[in-house]
């Protein structure tokens, strides 16, 4: 084992308490010594130069004088727990302060603290040592900050939680100051977006203030122009509060343009370093970045909740809204006026969509000009308008319908054509029309349908019966659609008979619906209902596709029937197909076209659009045949009349059930008679149902006759055994 020779080696001086007191004062970090009384007993020369006092001023002193004033008061107690308990929460750890100098300024340093027990009485001293934050200590926080800042707009946190964050950091960087993130708004206010620790008075000072086009230019040529006008301006006031300093960029996006304003308020009344102004630079690009994207998920928002055209609410924030009215406390009453505007498809068939867009806003700002600050407006169809008035009952309600409709009727000038418009609005009020947002839509809504079909202008106020016939009709639907794709609907066939013969003209086919669970369904009701749910499209191709099977069941089972009439609905002869399948149909089943004829309505005769009366051409030429049903009930006129390639003409049953008493249906029934053969077409009768009808017809010569007189509607196999018992007579 080697031993370590120490007879040569020079003696060490004896290390005594000065020596250990002039490395102290050496020491490049600042060292503080506080005694049991937290009085300082030693303060370095690097201590001086990082708080500005001299020894002399320092020593004897509480220790609290080197804090910042906020911290004074409890200084001593903080202290004194570690004194009594022995837990060392700071003892041997180091970490970042702000502590004050002498001038008032808030420096960053990097603290650690000893302690030890001096003399026979154990007395415990502490020992700080204390090191100033450098510059790259303070772009180090800015840039911990950001990070954070990045991470949080990255996820879903809130916009206004992110700028709290930012504020907060902040005025932790530099305690005794207020940060502040405000908003530039496309009108020249500013709006606060976070600045908890601002004073309410300045706060509502700033947001009055009115940018003028020359503060902004400013603002945009210069971000030091904030100090002017976040500041300056208001510096009396400031003071007045406790705010004495201010440091202030204007924010802006890549392009130049100003977003904000960063600013940073000072409550300490000494004059503080240029560190505040680094850190208000520092906080300027991303706090861009914050207010980009609270624009970006403003205009997010504005898409999903408003309709762009109007700037009114959409139909699911307006249901929100309802829910939400519901649920208020007390007594709450309420009103919901659907609006909808009349003839608004001939505005953008005849002048455009441009033009109609630009009729609806004008009709949309009428609406903001008769509401009040609490009325809820919503946009929610292409012509459609829901107005909620909170707190309205009795004959306000009706009062404020009037005076909606009397709005509308000055002219609004779209590329200089007048437009006179009119709307027709449905009312349901709660609590009296349901307790829930889709039962007080679907009420107004029936009222306003309600109110169309009285004509333009008009309104109604929602009743319970009405919406009961409209939750009829929608079960009804549901129960027709169901029973079409089943095949549980049938054709009846009722006879006409020649009237000079007495032979057999042809049948007509007639729906019939037998609900297994609802019963035995009216026509007049089920096709209504068809009409309206749009499925009487598909019973009319049911329709034609049964009657060319049951005619060739028909000849195979020797029984001959000239021609079937197929009622069809406006809707089909708008579509330009409609011939292409109808002979495609004759095809399939081989049926001649002459044993077919579609019965239309008076209500083609009103359309305008030359593809309808294409399709009729077309189906004329093809040989089937095309019987004008239920003639005279409607808008008939002869030159419309004649336009059509018509084979045959049925006057309605209302005409003959009067027949043998009023004269006015005599004449009408003589005309339309005359009117057949002159322009060559067979003269159809419905609804013969005595013999002095028969009669009379007889003596206009009516070419053929239909009514209870001769059979009543009937199944295939019953018109098989009526047809065998005609031919026996």
């Amino acid at each position: 084992m080697n031993k370590i020779d120490t007879k040569n080696e020079p003696s060490l001086p004896p290390m005594d308490a000065m020596i250990g007191l002039d490395l102290l004062e050496q020491a490049s970090d600042g060292v503080v010594i506080i005694d049991d009384r937290n009085r300082i007993i030693f303060f370095n020369s690097a201590a001086e130069a990082l708080w500005g006092y001299a020894k002399h001023e320092v020593l004897g002193r509480n220790v609290s004088c080197l804090v910042p004033g906020i911290y004074r008061q409890e200084h001593d107690s903080y202290i004194d727990a570690n004194r009594k308990t022995g837990i060392n929460k700071i003892v041997g750890t180091s970490r970042e302060v702000t502590f004050e100098s002498k001038a008032g300024d808030y420096i960053s340093g990097e603290m650690s603290i000893s302690t030890a027990l001096i003399g026979p009485e154990k007395k415990r001293y502490y020992m700080a040592f204390m090191k100033g934050v450098t510059e790259e200590g303070h772009r180090k926080r800015l840039l911990d900050l950001q990070k954070s800042v990045f991470d949080a707009l990255s996820g879903e946190t809130v916009i206004q939680d992110v700028a709290d964050m930012i504020c907060q950091e902040v005025e932790g960087f530099v305690p005794n100051t207020v940060a502040v993130l405000m908003l530039l708004g496309e009108d020249g206010h500013l709006q606060i977006l976070s600045g908890p620790g601002l004073p309410r008075r300045f706060a509502l000072a700033l947001e009055r203030m009115d940018l003028t086009p020359a503060d902004l230019q400013a603002l945009d040529q210069d971000p030091t122009e904030a100090m002017s006008i976040v500041w300056e301006s208001y510096h009396a006031l400031g003071v007045s509060l406790g705010l004495y300093s201010c440091w202030a960029l204007a924010i802006r996006n890549r392009k130049g343009r100003t977003l904000g304003i960063f600013a940073l308020y000072s409550r300490n009344q000494h004059k503080l370093s240029n560190w505040p102004q680094k850190i208000v630079e520092g906080c300027v690009p991303f706090c861009g970045l914050v207010i980009e994207q609270h624009e970006a998920r403003q205009h997010i928002s504005q898409l999903s909740n408003y309709d762009p055209l109007t700037g009114f609410l959409n139909r699911s924030v307006a249901h929100r809204m309802i829910k939400t009215m519901i649920s208020l406390p007390n007594d709450a009453q309420f009103a919901i006026y659907m609006i909808d505007i009349d003839r608004f498809r001939d505005i953008n068939d005849a002048l455009g969509h441009v033009n109609g867009d630009a009729f609806l806003k004008t009709v949309a700002e009428r609406l903001k000009r008769l509401s009040r600050s609490n009325y809820i407006l919503s946009r929610s169809g292409a012509n459609e308008f829901i107005v909620i008035v909170p707190n309205i009952s009795g004959p306000a309600v009706m009062e404020l319908a009037r005076k909606i409709m009397n709005s509308m009727r000055e002219p609004i000038n779209i590329s200089g054509n007048q437009i006179v418009g009119t709307v027709c609005i449905g009312i349901s009020q709660f609590p009296d029309h349901g307790p829930d947002g889709e039962s007080l839509l679907s009420y107004a809504e029936q009222a306003m349908r309600n109110a169309k079909k009285q004509g333009p202008g008009t309104f109604r106020v929602a009743s319970n019966e009405d919406n009961k016939a409209a939750q009829d009709r929608l079960v009804l639907g549901l129960a027709l659609r169901e029973s079409i794709a089943d095949g549980l609907l049938t054709l009846y066939y009722q006879p006409q008979v020649k009237t000079s013969t007495g032979e057999l003209y042809g049948v007509e086919a007639l729906s019939r619906w037998n609900h297994p669970t609802l019963g035995n369904i009216y026509p007049s009701r089920f096709i209504a209902v068809a009409e309206e749910t749009g499925q009487i499209e598909a019973i009319g191709k049911w329709s034609l596709e049964q009657a060319m099977r049951q005619i060739t069941q028909w000849d195979r089972a020797g029984v001959h029937v000239p021609t079937v009439s197929v009622n069809l609905s406006a809707g089909h002869f708008r579509d330009r197909s409609l011939p292409g399948y109808l002979s495609s149909l004759l095809s399939e089943y081989s049926v001649p076209a002459h044993r077919l004829t579609v019965e239309i309505t008076e209500s083609i005769m009103m359309e305008k659009n030359g593809d309808t009366l294409g399709v009729l051409e077309k189906i004329r030429k093809l040989g089937i045949g095309l019987s004008m049903d239920d003639f005279g009930t409607g808008y008939s006129s002869l030159s419309r009349l004649m336009r059509l390639p018509l084979t045959e003409i049925k006057i309605d049953r209302s005409f003959i059930m009067n027949l043998d008493h009023d004269a006015n249906a005599q004449a009408v029934t003589t005309a339309v008679v005359g009117i057949g053969s002159r322009l060559g077409m067979a003269v159809v009768t419905e609804g013969v149902e005595t013999e002095q009808q028969y009669e009379m017809l007889k003596a206009l010569n009516c070419d053929v006759m239909q009514g209870y007189l001769f059979a009543r509607p009937m199944p295939p196999e019953e018109v098989e055994k009526w047809v065998h018992a005609r031919e026996a007579k």
